[in-house]
């Protein structure tokens, strides 16, 4: 492997691959295969702002946080939809690749990535535009029972619901209700902050159940994936002894699913983010230190060293039966290298190593 370190290696290639389109927004991946890069997808955007001011917090480069701020900046200035208030699914919408729907999860990630900038550079506009967004995800796609994952644009007509996670309501969209927690700390909105809890809860009463949810082992590996959402958005709360115990039966869970899974299907994030769970939530659990090692090389497995700049220092989607899949992922690389850095931070015995919030 390259002497040059992961992060840095991960750094250069969000910034200078091509990864990030002239007009700010990120593509959902790049295919190595046939060279080209996906749509934009507002989505994947909000998940690289994020990352890249986590890249400036641990490094201080100025770059890191100029590209953020493009990213937030189209957030603000073409993708979100002001009439609408809200944010369609891929940039432009409708596409020929993508149907004109808004997407609960994906509107609680790209407020995330607009909340992040904003603590960097208190550009009020993002603010703004967070609150907005977080009251909008609230109004529109609230049933009285549960939150619609997929709503038609304009209308905003719930889109039929089926058995694939992304296509129904489930305890991972409490990662997408962290949003609302974080503007609620900065502006003081109760009303916010109360929807968290009450997302947190229904949570904390559905999750046991939530896998492996199905009998297909490959559609098992997405649901990990899933499921780590879900100890995401309890991270804040882990003081309570049942965001704790909740936390610890999924750490397991997921830790035994995919040892069990990855030698047909592994997919690079999920050892990503059980690995930063593990971190995260070491304050109240215990690290089970050998595993998270093995967690961690297996992760490093992913990072691509090529002599492309393409695709050089991403981190693959994940690999089947040994195989490496040839995409390029922004999601993969950032939620990789956070984990990595954490981690690094953890053995070091470093007094904060997790600097913020899991991307």
């Amino acid at each position: 492997m390259s002497d040059v370190s992961s992060l840095a290696r991960a750094g250069r290639w969000f910034l200078h691959s091509g990864i990030q389109e002239p007009s700010g927004g990120v593509a959902r991946f790049y295919q190595a295969d046939i060279g080209r890069n996906k749509p934009v997808s507002t989505e994947i955007t909000g998940y690289a702002a994020s990352a890249l001011v986590f890249f400036y917090d641990v490094t201080g480069v100025e770059a890191y946080l100029e590209a953020a701020c493009r990213m937030a900046w189209f957030l603000c200035d073409h993708a979100w939809d002001k009439p609408l208030a809200t944010f369609p699914f891929e940039h432009p919408s409708p596409s020929e690749s993508s149907a004109h729907q808004a997407y609960f999860f994906d509107c609680g990630i790209i407020i995330r990535g607009l909340f992040a900038v904003w603590k960097a550079t208190r550009e009020e506009r993002l603010l703004d535009t967070a609150l907005q967004a977080s009251r909008g995800m609230i109004a529109d796609f609230h049933s009285g029972a549960d939150y619609h994952p997929i709503l038609e644009l304009p209308a905003k007509r719930p889109l039929a619901r089926s058995d694939h996670w992304s296509r129904a309501p489930g305890c991972y969209q409490a990662k997408a209700a962290l949003a609302w927690w974080e503007v609620a700390e900065a502006t003081g909105d109760t009303a916010l902050r109360a929807a968290y809890l009450e997302m947190l809860d229904a949570g904390l009463k559905s999750h046991g159940g939530f896998l492996p949810g199905t009998c297909d082992r490959l559609r098992v590996m997405d649901r990990l994936h899933a499921c780590s959402y879900f100890l995401e958005a309890l991270s804040p709360v882990l003081d309570r002894a049942d965001c704790a115990e909740a936390y610890r039966y999924g750490l397991r869970e997921i830790a035994a699913y995919l040892r069990e899974i990855a030698p047909q299907f592994a997919r690079s994030d999920v050892y990503a983010q059980l690995l930063r769970a593990r971190v995260y939530g070491a304050k109240a659990i215990p690290v089970d230190t050998e595993a998270a090692r093995e967690e961690a090389a297996a992760l490093a497995g992913f990072q691509v060293e090529s002599d492309d700049p393409r695709v050089d220092g991403a981190f693959l989607f994940g690999r089947r039966d040994g195989v490496l899949v040839p995409h390029a992922n922004p999601v993969s690389t950032a939620f990789a290298v956070q984990a990595l850095e954490v981690w690094r931070g953890f053995e070091a015995g470093e007094p904060n190593p997790c600097r913020m919030p899991p991307v």
